[in-house]
């Protein structure tokens, strides 16, 4: 994977996340991401919807420019169906992965062509806009090795959840990290920890010889 900016400005909140998003400077499987945190977690909308009311009144304030296709993007806006609610779908029903996730990588979570990478690791990645993106599945209580970042990794969880050093992430929670964060996730023990992430560059191995060896046997 080449290594390239996932936005031109650094990401360090979810907060700076969701701004982004609103402002539609995210590569495709980072907006991605975002969407299908906000099924899983709708009341989490109340963020986006004050940006992007905060938006509008700043593009109000704007001279307006016009549009280049402007018949072709209203049709397109137009056939554009909504998003629908995930609270209308009963939970034996509901897939694992969220709609947007489910478009774009092609299948849910029972027919992902898994790989093991690790003993108690599979994973499913590919290049998409620039971004490495991965399907993880971590086995109840098992540890990834410790890493740091050379760029930035969003994690958004799926089913199950992992601890490291800032706390729990649970289903449609997002980690953000970057060269600032040293850590090392443990999947809770209750459950597989099924993950979508998405970076813009590799990550790096850290912590002690002993401690790797430890985790990459699992």
């Amino acid at each position: 994977m080449a290594e390239t900016d996932m936005v031109h400005e650094h990401i360090d909140s979810v907060d700076a996340l969701m701004a982004h998003y609103v402002a539609g400077s995210l590569p495709e499987p980072a907006r991605v991401l975002v969407a299908s945190h906000l099924e899983l977690k709708p009341d989490n909308r109340g963020l986006v919807t004050d940006l992007e009311l905060l938006a509008g009144e700043a593009l109000e304030l704007t001279d307006g420019t016009p549009i280049a296709d402007r018949d072709q993007r209203l049709q397109a806006i137009f056939a554009s169906k909504d998003m629908p609610s995930a609270a209308r779908v009963p939970n034996s029903a509901r897939p694992v992965f969220p709609r947007p996730i489910r478009e774009l990588v092609g299948f849910d979570a029972d027919t992902v062509p898994w790989k093991t990478k690790l003993p108690g690791f599979k994973e499913y990645s590919t290049d998409i806009d620039g971004c490495e993106v991965s399907l993880m599945w971590i086995r109840p209580g098992r540890a990834l090795p410790a890493h740091t970042h050379k760029g930035m990794e969003l994690i958004l969880i799926l089913d199950g959840a992992f601890i490291d050093e800032r706390g729990r992430f649970g289903p449609g929670d997002i980690s953000v990290a970057d060269e600032t964060l040293n850590h090392r996730p443990v999947a809770e023990k209750e459950r597989p920890c099924i993950a979508f992430s998405v970076l813009d560059a590799p990550i790096k191995l850290t912590g002690s010889f002993r401690q790797l060896i430890g985790d990459l046997i699992g």
